[in-house]
């Protein structure tokens, strides 16, 4: 089909998933507004059997898209590799350490890794798709998030980061922005490209990389890093998701940094008053400066949680508005 001589192409529209047309000529990867909801439209690109049909989102590394599976008939996620960053330091190395960490984990709450590859000067990762959005951008949108919710997420996460350390594997980069959820709204931990093993040796830089909101104080003061290092940060993550408000916030990244070392933190139920006891205790703990004052374990961290979260479930069930409900012959716990 053309339109005054000019090839189109027929694609749908991820933004309002109209079939439309696009001119055939653009370069793959390239952009223009839908007509009709004005999305970006994006010329597909194929990498092997993935075509690649949508920007999810991009770091400073990679992009990732949506893309399809021409052989098994799925969408996936493509992570492809910036080409700038290959000539970079380590970046290299730093992708393949992705690779190679996802690929030894199966937890339901880490995202599967399905194949690394390289094609025609690409470098790139298929991975399980999970595209309904980060909890950074829920906790952007909504500001703050429903303690359940926020306690679910918080449970799986760490679930998710104790499997990760049965197999000597530290994640390094716990934040908002590496939880994102499936079609199923289920959390997803992804990012493993500072994951490195638990007796490697530390980067003397490394929390400088991206935000300092969520860095342990061992990290900043130069000391050995543990797992208790990733739940100090997955607390902070927890803090700032139900609060709405990170735990330290400054006008220099070099005062939060220094706040994370020298503040006292503020209890959550003190910032909200309406979350849990239970629940400010729980993330006050695993929040605390010195390591060995945190949980010993993520099975500590997560009954914590559990417990928090089974009080909270009962304190809503035995609420007034729910006392002249008549009682349901099936779990009441389903309908969280």
């Amino acid at each position: 089909m053309s339109e005054g001589n000019k090839p189109l192409k027929m694609v749908t529209c991820p933004g309002c998933d109209t079939k439309t047309f696009i001119p055939g000529d653009l370069p793959p990867l390239a952009t223009e507004p839908c007509k009709k909801c004005g999305h970006s439209i994006m010329m597909p690109m194929l990498l092997r059997q993935f075509e690649l049909r949508a920007k999810v989102g991009s770091g400073g590394m990679a992009t990732v898209y949506r893309a399809w599976d021409t052989t098994l008939e799925r969408f996936v996620a493509v992570k492809l590799m910036k080409k700038e960053i290959l000539a970079e330091p380590n970046a290299w190395d730093n992708f393949l350490r992705e690779a190679r960490s996802c690929a030894k984990l199966n937890h339901t709450n880490i995202v599967h890794l399905y194949t690394f590859d390289e094609w025609e000067g690409e470098h790139y990762l298929v991975m399980e798709l999970a595209d309904q959005g980060s909890l950074d951008a829920r906790i952007e949108k909504l500001h703050r998030l429903d303690e359940l919710k926020v306690l679910d997420v918080g449970i799986k996460i760490a679930s998710a980061l104790d499997m990760a350390l049965k197999y000597d594997l530290l994640h390094c980069d716990i934040k908002p922005g590496n939880i994102l959820f499936n079609a199923d709204h289920e959390p997803k931990l992804v990012d493993f490209g500072l994951a490195r093993k638990t007796d490697a040796e530390q980067e003397t830089a490394e929390f400088t990389r991206g935000t300092p909101y969520y860095v342990a104080p061992e990290k900043i003061k130069r000391e050995p890093e543990t797992f208790l290092s990733d739940m100090y940060s997955l607390g902070a993550t927890l803090y700032h998701a139900i609060t709405g408000y990170v735990p330290f916030d400054a006008p220099t990244p070099e005062e939060v940094v220094q706040a994370h070392v020298y503040t006292p933190l503020r209890p959550p139920i003190e910032v909200v008053p309406e979350i849990s006891q239970f629940t400010s205790e729980a993330l006050c703990r695993a929040l605390a400066k010195n390591p060995s004052d945190r949980f010993l374990s993520y099975d500590e961290f997560i009954m914590a949680l559990t417990r928090a979260r089974s009080e909270l479930l009962v304190r809503q069930y035995q609420s007034p508005e729910n006392t002249n409900q008549p009682k349901r012959t099936t779990s009441w716990w389903r309908r969280q």
